[in-house]
């Protein structure tokens, strides 16, 4: 079977299968629960889904033993069946491919063990090699076709099983790593990288699985493709989820159908995948379609040569996705972002149910601010992960250089970046002598334009402040503070220009109410140095009362309310909320003529305010 095995992946790109835990889900079966175990609890659920693959045009079909391993047993108190469990699970498939009477090879399927390995966690090498062994002697002595060990995020832990699967049988070996959204493995490693270390540990068959969609693996397939060279083996194999996945009505969707699949299994041989199949959220619908455009386009032999030079692999191929805000900014649509303020104690539950609001009311972006009026208030960073994680809305992290030195201002973008958090909101910060201390530390190293600096040029180049590496670069979408109406347009202007050529993406404004005076001062910029080429959201500060008005106008450094408006408020009386709806209605859709989107700031909490002031707009 191993000539046959090597004989046909140089004939044709091969059809391997999707996803087991997939389907197996969609037919009642709890994520919680081990999905191994079936093999022998509930074996005709599993022949079910071999068998749908197979008629889906299958020629590989991987037996339902990702999680079969002593470790992850053990934590379903199963440790003792792991020889059971892989048997049932070979024969199982074996006899499903038989009844189908077509030629379909049996991949014995190794999943990550689920555990940390040395030197990032206790599992010593040795000890890795030997439960992968255990699973690989089970596996091969139930007479599989071949070994896939796919999913594996750590390269440590792919040389210790491709070692194990060498040191214990003898048919081919397939190894697959998983990679993150920006590209890398969870432990920093590029695609290169894993091509060269993957083929130097003798596997057979490389590649990668699992990770995002198909247009990231394209990418990253060619990388691996490139870093071993054209003409030499090992061959290669893919196998993409269908796409980022999404929680929608409490349920994991997958965005990408089978008829996307099927364009790219052409794209996918034409890289050079000698396999190609699914993973997370694929069904037989998108196996099918692949082995369609795979037969109906011309049969070719995989065909290795060395091209004279190995093109350079450009950086953009690397480069992360941009944000939503920055992708629905450079679309040219409107965007709303809003600010909030972190909780002053522990508890989030009223945050995140202004958060969930304001989300569905149409917000694109929460922005949260730092500590806002030096005022003690749980971390941004943490209200940013949480929202984010919790709302699924993407949010801004406001980031003061105020009582921040240089070290700590670049181990807290890196803590932000780790966090998943993108936008950034370069600012001063209020001085800690208005605020709950007036006597903490109110010291800084660097001005918001310099940090602008440090984020653009540096960090987003791969540097730190002093030139270092800091391995992969961040992806920060970095905006700055404006002020529309100010006093001295030719200072404002001066600042302006700074920010910009520090390389600032966007800007937010303070609060304005006479949109004909920010008009004006955009203006007299685009006289000056022409049009302002970078997004500006417009600050808007919902109105509540006369008594509010009068104090923004009077006390509030920076903000002017014309007399209409205030007369307008005066009038209202006991309907100030609705007027003062009314005039941000009437002030965003002057707005809209000339800015690129609004940045509410809530005062007093009140998001339903908010929320019915945006579902007016959009």
């Amino acid at each position: 079977m191993t000539v046959d095995f090597f004989q046909l992946l140089n004939e044709n790109t091969l059809v391997a299968d999707g996803a087991m835990g997939t389907m197996l889900n969609a037919r009642g079966v709890s994520f919680e629960k081990c999905f191994d175990e079936l093999n022998l609890t509930n074996p005709a659920v599993v022949a079910e889904v071999h068998r749908e693959y197979i008629e889906a045009g299958a020629q590989i079909i991987l037996t339902n033993t990702f999680s079969a391993n002593r470790y992850k047993l053990e934590k379903h108190g199963l440790q003792d069946k792991l020889a059971a469990i892989n048997t049932a699970g070979v024969e199982l498939a074996k006899r499903v491919a038989a009844a189908s009477f077509k030629d379909v090879l049996i991949a014995g399927d190794l999943g990550p063990l689920g555990v940390r390995l040395a030197p990032f966690g206790r599992v010593q090498l040795e000890d890795a090699r030997a439960a992968f062994a255990e699973q690989v002697d089970a596996l091969c002595a139930a007479g599989v076709d071949l070994l896939v060990i796919e999913t594996i995020a750590d390269l440590y832990e792919a040389r210790e099983a491709v070692q194990a699967a060498k040191e214990h049988c003898s048919k081919p070996v397939i190894v697959s790593v998983t990679f993150t959204r920006d590209g890398r493995t969870i432990l920093g490693d590029t695609p290169e990288k894993a091509a060269r270390v993957l083929a130097e540990s003798g596997a057979d068959v490389i590649g990668v699985n699992c990770s995002g969609g198909p247009a990231q693996l394209l990418r990253i397939l060619r990388q691996m493709k490139l870093a071993v060279g054209a003409n030499s083996r090992p061959y290669f194999w893919v196998k993409p989820n269908a796409g980022w996945p999404e929680q929608v009505g409490g349920r994991i969707m997958y965005p990408a159908d089978p008829e996307y699949f099927g364009d790219y299994a052409l794209s996918f041989r034409a890289a050079g995948a000698n396999i190609v199949g699914g993973c997370c959220g694929t069904t037989p619908h998108h196996i099918a379609a692949m082995r369609k455009a795979l037969d109906s386009a011309p049969a070719q032999s995989i065909i290795f040569s060395q091209p004279s030079e190995i093109p350079e692999i450009s950086d953009d191929s690397e480069v992360e996705p941009p944000t939503r805000l920055a992708q629905k900014l450079a679309d040219g649509k409107f965007a709303i972002a809003v600010e909030m303020d972190p909780p002053r104690g522990l508890s989030t539950h009223k945050l995140m149910a202004g958060a969930s609001l304001l989300a569905e009311a149409g917000a694109d972006v929460i922005d949260v601010a730092d500590s806002p009026m030096a005022r003690m208030r749980m971390s941004a960073w943490a209200v940013c992960d949480i929202v984010q994680r919790k709302v699924d809305v993407e949010t801004t992290l406001h980031f003061p250089t105020r009582g921040r030195n240089l070290l700590r201002v670049q181990g807290d973008l890196l803590a932000a970046h780790a966090l998943g958090i993108r936008n950034v909101f370069v600012v001063m910060g209020d001085p800690t002598s208005i605020g709950d201390y007036p006597e903490a530390a109110d010291n800084y190293d660097i001005v918001p334009s310099g940090l602008i600096k440090l984020i653009k040029q540096g960090f987003n180049t791969g540097l730190d402040h002093s030139g270092a590496s800091i391995g992969q670069p961040t992806n920060f979408f970095v905006g700055s503070a404006l002020n529309l109406c100010p006093q001295d347009f030719a200072a404002e202007i001066k600042n302006l220009r700074r920010k910009l050529n520090s390389g600032a993406d966007f800007f937010l404004t303070q609060p304005i109410f006479d949109p004909q005076l920010a008009e004006a001062f955009l203006k007299r910029y685009s006289s000056e140095f022409g049009a302002l080429e970078k997004p500006v959201l417009v600050g808007i500060l919902p109105l509540f009362s006369t008594r509010h008005v009068n104090f923004l106008h009077h006390e509030v450094p920076g903000i002017s309310i014309p007399e209409p408006i205030r007369a307008r408020m005066e009038k209202a009386g006991a309907d100030g909320v609705k007027e003062g709806i009314r005039i941000n209605i009437e002030l965003v859709e002057q707005i809209k003529l000339w800015a690129q989107g609004i940045y509410v700031m809530p005062q007093f909490n009140r998001y339903d305010v908010v929320a019915e002031m945006i579902e007016a707009v959009i």
